[in-house]
C-alpha cells in the first residue's frame, strides 16, 4: 500500500478505498479557529454530549484577534469556557497560527486529523492525514461521529534531484498550481515521493501540504521519515514519531513528476493562485507593500531565511514591509537568537504571530497597491482592498521586493545563499495551553450578547418553486460568498447579523432580494465554493432561503457544506444550459425528494424551458438534506 492508503486502512469504519466510493473514517484529532470554531462549538453544544470523543481537539484564537469592539473578545471567552467544559485543549490569542502551532505542539505522524480551516493539510507535512472541513463536520467528530468523505483518487508526486538556487517549496507548489490549475487536484489526494523529499526540511513539506488546498485537493501528505523524526526530537516529542512509507510495489491513480533541479523563483500573479509565472517574466512592477508570514511561510526556518537576508540592509522607502512569526515559539527563538533584531533594523513592522493580512484583518493595501505576500490565496479584494493586486511568492523573492521596491529575480540582489542554521532543540513553552477543566459539568460557558444560537431549519420540501437570486461564473470563491476582514468575521457567532454581508463584494443588493424570496436558487460555473472551508457560505445562504445550488461543478469542501445545511447541490446535465437562464427567473422542481429519494433524473422547469439536472448524493447524504441538515439528524439519533 501507499501511505494514504495504510493510514485509511488504519481508520476506515465503513466503506471500500475505491476512488468515488463513499468511505467512514475514525479521526483521532480535530482543530477549529475562532472564525469558524464559534459556530462549530455552538453546533456541538447542541448536539447534547458531555464531552468531546476524540484523542484530542484544540481550540486555536488567531483570526479574530483584531478588538476592535467587544464582539470578538466575548468570543473568544466563549470558546475558552467551552473547552474547558468539553474536553479540549485552548491555545488563546498570542500562542500561534493554527497549523503552525499544530505542526510544533500536537501533530502525530500517522493519525487523522480534521480542522475547520482548509489549510488543515498543512499537518501532511508531519506525515498526517489531514483534511479540511466544514465546522458541523467537526462538531460532529467531535461527538464521536466518523468523518465521511468520497475516496479520492491518490497522486505520486515524484519529486525529482534537489532544489537549486533560490529556488523553495513555495515554487514547488506554485509550478503544481502552475500545471495543474485551481481545479486540477478536486477528488484527489497529493503523496509526495522520490529522492527529493530527503533534500526538504519539515517546514518546507509543510509549505507544500498547506497550499495543496489551492489546488482544490482533498489532502497532501510526505513520508514520515528521519528528518520527521529530528524535528520532533527537536519539538521534544520523540514519541509523536514514527516512520510511514509507501511500499515499494505500492500502485497510485495517477503519477506525475517535478525536477527541482529545474525550478526556479516563481510567482503567483493577481488574481488567482494558479496564474504562476517565472519572477524573472515580470519587469518593472512597482511593489507597495510586502507581507511575509502566514499558515504558509511563517515557521523559524521561514524567519531565519529572512533575517539573514535583510542583515545590514534597508527596506525601499516606497515599501511598507510586515512580517507575522507564525508562533509564539517561533518569536521567541528569533528575539534570543538575535535574529529578530535584523528584521526590525531593516524598517520592517512586527505584527502578532497571527493569520492577520492573509484574510484581511489589516494591513490592507493602499488603493490600486501592489502586494507580494508569501500567503497561500490572492483572491480578488481578500486583502480588504478591492482594486489591489496581490501577488503570491517565496519569503526570498518577497524579501527581494521588500529591497528594491519592485518585483525582481532574488538572484539579481543576493549573491551567496545562507547557510540557516537550526537550533538542536526549540524553546518548550507550553504554559499559555489551556487544559480542559477538573470539573468538567461544573464549567459555566460564558455568552457575549453577540453570541446567537443557530436556527433550527425545516425538513426539505416535497417540491420547491425557486426564484434565481444570482448568477455567478467559474471559480466562484468563499469569499466572494462570505467575506472575511475586519468588518464581517466579528459576526462570525451571529448568523442573522453576518448573512448580511452574503455576496455583498459581487452583488451589494444581494441580502434585499434573497429575503423579499420565498424560496431560492443560485446559479454558477465551475468550481463553485473554492478556497476556505467557511461554512458560512453556505450557512447564511441557507438563513436567507436558499434551497438549491446549481452550478457546473463543486468545490469539495463547499460542496459537503451544502449537504451538511439542507442545501440541494445539483450540477447541469448539459453544461451548454448555464447560458439559457437568467437572474429573478423562477424554477419550479417538481416531486423533487421522491425523485432524489428514487434515484430518478430532476427536470427543472423554466417557463416553457427543461433544464435537465444531475445529483450524486449518497444514501447517507439523502437523509441529511432531507431532515433539514445534519444537526437534525445528529440530534435525533445521538446518545
Amino acid at each position: 500500500m501507499n501511505i494514504t492508503q495504510k493510514i485509511i486502512s488504519k481508520h476506515l469504519l465503513s466503506g471500500q478505498m475505491k476512488a468515488g466510493e463513499e468511505i467512514s473514517l475514525k479521526i483521532d484529532q480535530t482543530l477549529t479557529q475562532d472564525a469558524t470554531g464559534t459556530m462549530a462549538y455552538l453546533q456541538f453544544e447542541a448536539m447534547g454530549v458531555r464531552k468531546v470523543k476524540t484523542k484530542l481537539s484544540v481550540s486555536y484564537v488567531d483570526h479574530n484577534t483584531l478588538q476592535s469592539g467587544f464582539e470578538n473578545a466575548d468570543d473568544h471567552k466563549f470558546l475558552q469556557t467551552i473547552a474547558a467544559k468539553y474536553g479540549i485543549v485552548f491555545s488563546p490569542a498570542g500562542n500561534g497560527i493554527c497549523h503552525q502551532v499544530h505542526l510544533e505542539r500536537f501533530g502525530v505522524c500517522g493519525q487523522t486529523l480534521i480542522g475547520a480551516d482548509s489549510h488543515t493539510p498543512t499537518a501532511g507535512g508531519l506525515g498526517m492525514l489531514a483534511f479540511g472541513a466544514g465546522g458541523l463536520d467537526v462538531a460532529a467528530v467531535m461527538a464521536g461521529q466518523p468523518f465521511y468523505l468520497i475516496m479520492p483518487n491518490i497522486v505520486k508526486v515524484n519529486l525529482k534531484g534537489k532544489l537549486k538556487g533560490w529556488a523553495g517549496a513555495k515554487d514547488i507548489i506554485l509550478e503544481l498550481l502552475r500545471l495543474l490549475t485551481v481545479k486540477g487536484g478536486r477528488n484527489k489526494i497529493f503523496e509526495f515521493a522520490g529522492e527529493g523529499v530527503k533534500f526538504l526540511t519539515v517546514p518546507e513539506r509543510a509549505t507544500i501540504t498547506n497550499m495543496g488546498a489551492e489546488l482544490g485537493a482533498a489532502t497532501s501528505i510526505f513520508p514520515s521519515d528521519l528528518i520527521t523524526k529530528e524535528f520532533l526530537k527537536k519539538q521534544d516529542r520523540p514519541s509523536a514519531w514514527k516512520e510511514i512509507s509507501a511500499d515499494k510495489d505500492s500502485s497510485y491513480d495517477e503519477e506525475l513528476e517535478i525536477d527541482l533541479s529545474a525550478l526556479e523563483p516563481l510567482i503567483a500573479c493577481p488574481h488567482s493562485p494558479d496564474n504562476v509565472k517565472k519572477v524573472k517574466e515580470l519587469k518593472d512592477i512597482k511593489v507597495n507593500q510586502v507581507c511575509i508570514g502566514s499558515c504558509t511561510n511563517s515557521s523559524l526556518n521561514d524567519m531565519l531565511l529572512l533575517s539573514a537576508l535583510l542583515k545590514g540592509r534597508k527596506i525601499n522607502k516606497d515599501v511598507s514591509l510586515v512580517v507575522s512569526p507564525g508562533s509564539r515559539q517561533v518569536l521567541s527563538m528569533l528575539a534570543k537568537d538575535g535574529a529578530l533584531a535584523n528584521i526590525i533594523d531593516s524598517g520592517a513592522r512586527i505584527l502578532e504571530s497571527a493569520c492577520g493580512p492573509c484574510i484581511g484583518m489589516g494591513q490592507s493595501p493602499k488603493s490600486e497597491g501592489v502586494s507580494i505576500r508569501t500567503f497561500n490565496r490572492n483572491f480578488k479584494g481578500r486583502s480588504g482592498t478591492k482594486d489591489a493586486f496581490v501577488y503570491l511568492a517565496s519569503p526570498v523573492t518577497a524579501a527581494a521586493a521588500a529591497l528594491v521596491g519592485k518585483i525582481i529575480d532574488p538572484s539579481k540582489i543576493f549573491t551567496k545563499k545562507p547557510n540557516i542554521k537550526i537550533p538542536n532543540k526549540y524553546i518548550i513553552d507550553d504554559a499559555q495551553f489551556q487544559k480542559p477543566s477538573a470539573k468538567l459539568a461544573k464549567t459555566e460557558i460564558i455568552k457575549g450578547p453577540n453570541i446567537k444560537s443557530l436556527p433550527e431549519f425545516a425538513p426539505f420540501a416535497d417540491a420547491l418553486k425557486c426564484s434565481i437570486v444570482i448568477k455567478t461564473g467559474d471559480n466562484i470563491s468563499t469569499d466572494d460568498i462570505m467575506p472575511a476582514g475586519a468588518k464581517v468575521l466579528p459576526y462570525r457567532s451571529n448568523l442573522e447579523k453576518i448573512s448580511q454581508f452574503t455576496f455583498s463584494a459581487m452583488d451589494a443588493d444581494f441580502y434585499q432580494r434573497a429575503k423579499s424570496f420565498e424560496d431560492s436558487i443560485i446559479i454558477g460555473g465551475e468550481n463553485y465554493g473554492q478556497g476556505s472551508s467557511r461554512e458560512h457560505a453556505a450557512l447564511a445562504p441557507r438563513f436567507l432561503g436558499v434551497k438549491i445550488i446549481l452550478v457546473k461543478s463543486f468545490a469539495r469542501i463547499h460542496l459537503a457544506n451544502l449537504i451538511n445545511f439542507g442545501i440541494v447541490p445539483l450540477t447541469f446535465e448539459n453544461a451548454y444550459d448555464y447560458d439559457l437562464l437568467n437572474a429573478g427567473e423562477t424554477m419550479v422542481f417538481e416531486d423533487i425528494k421522491q425523485r432524489i429519494k428514487d434515484n430518478e433524473s430532476i427536470i427543472a422547469k423554466i417557463g416553457d424551458k427543461e433544464i435537465k439536472v444531475k445529483y450524486e448524493l449518497t444514501q447517507r447524504q439523502k437523509e441529511i438534506i432531507f431532515a433539514g441538515g445534519m444537526l437534525n439528524l445528529i440530534k435525533a439519533t445521538i446518545k
